[in-house]
């Protein structure tokens, strides 16, 4: 009895932590695009200069 309740509440940890891994990886990759984004407007304006 005592098996089975481990088993799930180690079941629930491992795919809240693998389902945080893939938010973060996706807000990271989301911030990283935004830095691009300012760079290559960042290097259009100093052209115009």
């Amino acid at each position: 009895m005592w098996k089975k309740i481990v088993l799930a509440f180690a079941s629930v940890a491992v795919v809240s932590l693998i389902s945080a891994c893939n938010t973060i990886e996706g807000a990271g990759k989301d911030v990283s695009a935004g830095g691009n984004k300012v760079q290559e407007e960042a290097k259009e304006a100093k052209q115009k200069m």
